[in-house]
């Protein structure tokens, strides 16, 4: 190397920089530091409960809230935000992930589609019209039979009046594509037992379900029905059932009972446990079998044992007990807002374009809960359900998340179809459970606590504010597994699997303030009121529980609750979607 005036030149231009620049700018840094400390300790210091008032922001002679309601105190948690932040854009936050492959797989047989020659276990049934509800069709309660069905209504969540005018083997149309005659399966599958957990169900409806499962599966698939009591206390469920079962069954159904109220959840494991299938199948307690529903299933796990394999649920009125199709053409799929509230999407056309037939089964990032099987060995590979979540809510995301994150998928699979009653409300209690905040809220939590990543732990926290920190249990064993199984980090769920969720569900601006929403100088705040889109804001008597009283204002100046936004229109406030992109009328004012 020729040493030279520029070379010369551009020595002393960094020995310079270096000299006389760099303390500079590392006094720069510490300052910055300290700053910041400072900064995160007057926050600290000045959070808690201050007295806010709202308002839309100016938009010409729009009427303002504040014009037409009440001042409104709420709880200042943007103390929080501030120090930690919150990435608007999931995108923008890159977090390290060792790209480890999943073992490598054993696959089986698979079933192939023949046009024109019909499946090798397509059934030979026909829709016949010989009683009330038969092909599905609605049946009605008269004016005289009203108060009895009423009282089943609040009784059971359904009309037991129109379900007990139903024959326990009544024919309901086929609501399968046309295509699904014609799959032939491998002969050689898996047996299947399938679990039904029930409390204080209705007879009829729990009944019915039986019958359909053993009627419409082959004998040598299905190797029993395993039926375990959560501690009913209805009389019906316990002598005349026990004899109803033997009388008609024989061993293929058997019937177990808890000894204390232990909740879907962990009574679902212990029906697993009870089975001695390959294939655990759950159904819930009210439900209607398609025609050859069991097969498609069981030759997904026969494929690959570590698919969940979900059935296509049609719809049955909890009513007069109409047999509704859903998705007949167009493919939907399981996924989830940002407070775990479940959703159904059309399924991105790059996961259907993966098959060549429109039957086929597809990925789908999660599912309702309710009905599903598993290779029963698999599921208690995975640790089963989790034990430390209770009742129900929430175990359809923690299995979904654990198949997906740690080597396995979910397929729906559209030639199996599940008629499933949807009740009218929730008619039972939680047993001896009574915790402080509601049994979903915190089973959400040990789910986002072990399998979401922080970044998106911080979305569930901006929709649920107000549970941050409650004690969830111990989580370490579920930690452990995560650990020592690889899984995958939630970010390659999401960016792999679940692409749609962040495309329709946008992360929520941080928190500005949360809280209620009450009367500058009285007693009554804003609720719900079960008001739905459209509907107006309702008042009531302050009552301290968050709920349907809890209210949200972001940095983006949207108030919401729950999923739905709050915005001024006329002299109403009234609910509406929350945009995809975030803004809102609302502005912080002043503090009291």
């Amino acid at each position: 190397m020729r040493i030279t005036v520029k070379v010369i030149a551009k020595v002393t231009i960094v020995l310079i920089a270096v000299i006389f620049i760099g303390p500079f700018l590392l006094n720069q840094a510490l300052g910055n530091r300290k700053t910041n400390d400072t900064a995160k300790k007057s926050s600290k210091e000045n959070g808690g409960m201050l007295a806010q008032l709202l308002k839309p922001a100016p938009a010409g002679d729009k009427d303002t809230a504040e014009q037409n309601g009440p001042g409104i105190p709420v709880v200042n948690d943007f103390e929080r935000e501030q120090v930690e932040g919150h990435p608007i854009n999931v995108h923008q936050v890159r977090q390290p992930e060792i790209d480890e492959p999943f073992p490598t797989k054993l696959y089986g047989p698979v079933a192939v589609l023949r046009e024109g020659e019909l499946g090798n276990f397509e059934p030979n049934e026909v829709n016949k019209k010989t009683g009330p509800g038969d092909n599905g069709e609605p049946v009605y309660t008269s004016m005289k039979e009203k108060p009895q069905a009423d009282r089943s209504v609040q009784e059971y969540g359904f009309n037991m009046v129109a379900s007990d005018k139903i024959a326990m083997n009544r024919v309901i149309p086929d609501t399968r594509m046309t295509e699904c005659k014609y799959w032939h399966y491998p002969d050689k599958l898996p047996t299947a037992s399938v679990v039904i957990v029930f409390h204080n169900e209705g007879w009829s409806t729990l009944v019915r379900t039986i019958h359909s499962i053993v009627n419409r599966s082959p004998k040598h698939l299905l190797h029993e029905v395993v039926m375990v009591d959560d501690f009913s206390v209805k009389p019906h469920l316990k002598e005349p059932l026990d004899k109803y079962i033997k009388e008609n069954f024989g061993n293929i159904v058997k019937l177990y009972r808890n000894t204390e109220r232990l909740g879907l959840i962990q009574t679902r494991t212990k029906g697993a446990e009870y089975s001695k299938g390959d294939v655990v199948i759950f159904l819930d307690a009210h439900c209607e079998c398609q025609r050859n529903w069991l097969v498609p299933l069981l030759a997904r796990i026969a494929y690959d044992r570590t698919i969940m394999a979900v059935p296509i649920v049609d719809s049955i009125n909890w009513n007069n007990y109409r047999y509704t199709a859903q998705y007949t053409s167009n493919h939907h799929r399981g996924i989830f807002e940002w407070g775990f509230l479940y959703k159904e999407s059309p399924v991105p056309r790059a996961v259907l374009d993966k098959r060549k037939h429109q039957s086929e089964p597809y990925w789908s990032p999660t599912h309702a809960g309710g009905l599903f099987a598993i290779d029963r060995k698999y599921f208690f590979e995975l640790g089963a359900y989790d034990p430390g979540m209770q009742i129900w809510g929430g175990e359809n995301f923690e299995l979904s998340f654990k198949i997906w994150q740690c080597g396995g998928s979910i397929e729906w699979v559209p030639c199996s179809r599940v008629g499933h009653v949807y009740r009218n409300h929730m008619p039972y209690g939680f047993g001896k459970v009574n915790p402080k905040i509601p049994i979903v809220l915190l089973n959400y939590m040990r789910v986002v606590e072990v399998w979401l990543d922080p970044v998106y732990k911080e979305y569930f926290y901006t929709r649920e504010p107000t549970i941050r920190g409650y004690p969830i249990g111990d989580i370490t064993k579920q930690l452990n597994f995560k650990k020592e199984h690889k899984c995958k980090s939630f970010k390659w769920f999401i960016e792999n699997v679940a692409q749609e969720v962040v495309e329709r569900f946008p992360p929520l601006p941080p928190n500005k303030l949360w809280g209620e929403i009450k009367q500058k100088n009285g007693y009554k705040c804003w609720d719900t009121l079960g008001s739905q889109l459209g509907g107006h804001i309702g008042i009531s008597g302050c009552h301290h529980y968050g709920g349907n009283q809890l209210y949200r204002l972001n940095t983006k100046g949207q108030i919401a609750t729950g999923e739905r936004c709050i915005i001024a229109s006329g002299s109403q406030i009234v609910y509406t979607f929350c945009d995809a992109m975030p803004t809102g009328e609302w502005e912080y004012d002043q503090v009291q």
